[in-house]
């Protein structure tokens, strides 16, 4: 780091902090939202900088631990007695409950051995910001999900010293979610300030603060490494996250990631593992800033409002898009439509392709998802769309997102049956099999080689007539290779 530093005194890549004027803050609702600092970041960094940001943003910066409830199993259960049972079932209950996802830290209560199913406590650890001077604090939805008590320690006090907290909304597509304080110290709290993660790019200085492995107020340092960085939460549904190669382990969710200004420009929420190593191998996410101040609104309400239209989106493809009227290779090709939904009453088909919704252009299938779910439910919003090469306009009510039902939806689509594991539900008129390594030799791929075997199709399928069929063929056996992006809107 000091030959970092040596070499980057004298850029001009970075501010000291406050040297830019913040722009005033915004009132949402009873909530004021924290001042969000626009201007572009200048001036040079300097050995003290780093210093600086940490002791100026550690004092908002919260421990959060909370409880979870979970009833245990009779013994009876792991050795095949009522309902059967696994050895991992056996390990899991002796060995103790791994990570929780996104790096919560987990210790569980001891229970004495018995016969009758019973509760067992799960304490788990993350990280937290204070965003108003009443004790609002922005998190990870999963690091309070599900808890039956939440605990904030704050900066500069001694260790047992914690302020119960409770769940003011959650969402759980963002995996974001607004706490309160129920009982505070007798001092006033320091707040967060906000930067714009619009503005920032590959190669900008970070710093992460947080909880990892329960070690507390722990500083990292390091560049961003992408922005927009597409990170599925879910079938068909994902958000843009900032990528960091800033040290985030268990523990960092939902702390901040600051800009040199100290200002929180993402929420930490997620790392990539090898599989082979628990902790931080250098691609960590963050939620942007911005995405998170737009949701504090409905947060303060308890939950978070989407639209949707019932549809399964994907790119137009590279090749052929002539062939839907398009001029250029734009807008959302429709793959499916779900029965009775708003898309399907409106008289929206398979095989249609969106170049506009509510007079404003979609360029991808990104962008369309992004207006779908901005739309408030209920309203009339006009689409255009190609369909046989022809433009047309149709009125499509749109309907409140369930994201759980919608992932209920699904899942029951693909759930194991009697049918072939290769009959996929959501496959574009396809039968596929994974690629297995015998399958793989026989087609002489190079060792390693990953993917789908189609083995039969489906006639006649509209989007198969369009979208597959032009699909480039690899092997006599059906090898293709398509151009597929899900995504639900």
């Amino acid at each position: 780091l000091s030959a970092v530093l040596s070499f980057a005194v004298a850029l001009v890549i970075a501010s000291r902090l406050d040297l830019t004027p913040s722009s005033e803050a915004q009132t949402l609702g009873t909530l004021t939202a924290p001042a969000q600092n626009s201007a572009a970041i200048s001036g040079a960094l300097d050995a003290q900088t780093f210093r600086n940001v940490a002791k100026a943003a550690s004092p908002m910066v919260v421990n959060i631990r909370t409880e979870i409830r979970q009833r245990t199993q009779d013994l009876q259960d792991f050795f095949g007695g009522r309902g059967g049972g696994t050895p991992d079932d056996f390990f899991h209950r002796f060995f103790g409950q791994p990570d929780a996802p996104g790096g919560q830290d987990q210790q569980q209560d001891d229970q004495p051995q018995g016969r009758t199913p019973r509760e067992q406590t799960t304490v788990a650890a993350g990280t937290g910001f204070i965003i108003s001077a009443d004790g609002l604090i922005v998190t990870n939805n999963h690091v309070v999900d599900g808890a039956t008590k939440i605990q904030v320690s704050l900066f500069g006090e001694d260790d047992d010293q914690r302020y119960d907290a409770k769940i003011v909304g959650r969402d759980q597509l963002t995996d974001t979610a607004l706490i309160q304080l129920t009982t505070k110290p007798d001092h006033v709290l320091p707040v967060a300030k906000f930067g714009d993660s619009s503005q920032m790019a590959p190669g900008d200085w970070v710093m992460a603060i947080g909880n990892p492995f329960n070690q507390a107020w722990t500083v990292t340092v390091g560049i961003i490494s992408a922005v927009q960085r597409d990170f599925r939460v879910t079938n068909g549904r994902s958000n843009e996250m900032i990528q960091t190669d800033a040290a985030i382990n268990p523990g960092n969710s939902g702390g901040p990631l600051l800009n040199l200004r100290g200002e929180v420009i993402g929420m930490n929420t997620a790392i990539i593992s090898n599989g082979r190593a628990e902790g931080n191998i250098g691609i960590g996410f963050a939620i942007p800033i911005n995405t998170v101040r737009d949701l504090l609104p409905q947060l303060q309400t308890g939950r978070v409002i989407r639209g949707r239209i019932g549809v399964s989106v994907s790119a137009v493809p590279r090749e052929g898009f002539e062939e839907f009227g398009l001029k250029t290779r734009t807008g959302a090709l429709i793959s499916s439509v779900a029965p009775s939904g708003a898309a399907d009453k409106a008289g929206i088909e398979p095989g249609d392709v969106i170049t506009e919704f509510n007079g404003r252009p979609v360029t991808n299938t990104n962008e369309l998802v992004k207006m779908v779910t901005a739309t408030k439910p209920g309203t009339s919003v006009p689409v255009k769309l190609m369909r046989d090469a022809r433009q047309r306009t149709l009125n499509v009510v749109v309907e409140e997102l369930d994201l759980e039902a919608e992932q209920q939806g699904r899942q029951s689509r693909t759930a194991p049956s009697d049918e072939p594991a290769e009959q996929g539900g959501d496959s574009f008129g396809l039968a596929m099999t994974n690629l297995s390594p015998q399958r793989a030799r026989s087609l002489q791929l190079p060792a390693g080689t990953s993917g789908a075997v189609i083995t039969d199709v489906d006639r006649p399928s509209t989007v198969k007539e369009r979208y597959v069929g032009r699909a480039q063929h690899r092997h006599p056996q059906q090898m293709i290779r398509v151009d597929y992006e899900d995504r639900r809107a």
